[in-house]
């Protein structure tokens, strides 16, 4: 999946790998019950439906903490609450969405078009649609929660814990195509572009440039593969996750930046294709906290568990 991700943003193509085919996939193979499988999962596979997922809430900093309120109402469960850049929900056959549940969390698989929801039209930063996802007092099935009996003792807190690090290890290796991709092309260019009647990749400034961003794309890659595997094998990975979306946020920050200005003019050309990775990388990399709110989430996580290997 991790692959599959960094080569998406390679591409930079607009396709709910990520939300889909990713996220909504392993939390249903991990925590779904049989029916939730059986009903989505091989129709996901097909390509017949896809599922998105509801991510960033209005006014919530700690996106594992939701201020969504899930409540028992006529033998189902009502859901208030919003969020925001919600991708693919007009073509999504159903929303993850977090909510709170007495003293902790769960999630719910919400239908896009049932009574009391609202979908408001919003533009990223990269040019997608997106939505703004309302719900008051949504009803859905008893058994649209996520985990209703977790076959491995896990909270309903502990699902949408999960499903939180899926999501920001998924846009670490997201940023990270999108960076190592956008080296390469600035690399080629550097190797063509003469002035002076010289490639401008053999100027020194042009070479310490590129040296920097080749530095911040292997500091992606192994903080994401980290977090990857401690993910995987279900340890924890709280100070990895962090670590590996701070650098996916300030590497893939500089090395954009780099491969525009090495580009110089060429680089906004809408007809050559670095812009979209530049508007990609600034989506993702203030999704679900940009550099300072990682760097700052990692050194409270240190300072609660203390700095030792995992």
């Amino acid at each position: 999946s991790i692959l599959l991700l960094q080569e998406t943003g390679r591409k930079v193509a607009r396709i709910p790998a990520l939300e889909s085919a990713y996220l909504a996939a392993s939390i249903l193979a991990e925590f779904g019950s049989e029916e939730q499988k059986a009903a989505y999962l091989p129709k996901m596979a097909s390509g017949e439906l896809i599922l998105t997922a509801a991510l960033a809430e209005v006014g919530v900093q700690d996106p594992k903490r939701p201020k969504t309120r899930a409540e028992v109402r006529d033998g189902g469960w009502a859901l208030s609450g919003e969020f925001t850049n919600v991708p693919f929900v007009e073509e999504a056959m159903r929303v993850l969405v977090p909510a709170r549940l007495g003293d902790g969390a769960a999630l719910f698989l919400v239908d896009p078009t049932a009574e009391g929801v609202t979908l408001l039209p919003q533009r990223g930063t990269n040019g997608a649609a997106l939505s703004l996802l309302r719900l008051d007092n949504v009803r859905v099935e008893m058994a649209a929660r996520v985990a209703t009996e977790p076959a491995n003792g896990e909270a309903g807190s502990a699902v949408v814990s999960r499903y939180i690090d899926l999501a920001m290890v998924g846009m670490c290796a997201l940023e990270y195509g999108i960076a190592d991709e956008a080296l390469r092309m600035t690399a080629g260019y550097a190797s063509e572009r003469k002035q002076f009647h010289v490639p401008i990749g053999a100027f020194q400034a042009v070479k310490q440039r590129l040296g920097d961003a080749y530095i911040d794309c292997q500091a992606m890659e192994v903080s994401l593969l980290r977090a990857a595997f401690l993910l995987s094998q279900g340890r924890d990975a709280t100070r990895e996750i962090f670590a590996a979306k701070y650098w996916a946020a300030l590497g893939g920050a500089r090395v954009l930046a780099a491969a525009q200005h090495i580009h110089g003019g060429m680089g906004f050309d809408r007809d050559y294709p670095l812009h979209r990775y530049f508007l990609q990388s600034k989506h993702l990399e203030l999704s679900l906290g940009g550099a300072s709110a990682s760097l700052s989430r990692l050194g409270a996580a240190i300072a609660e568990r203390g700095f030792q290997p995992s």
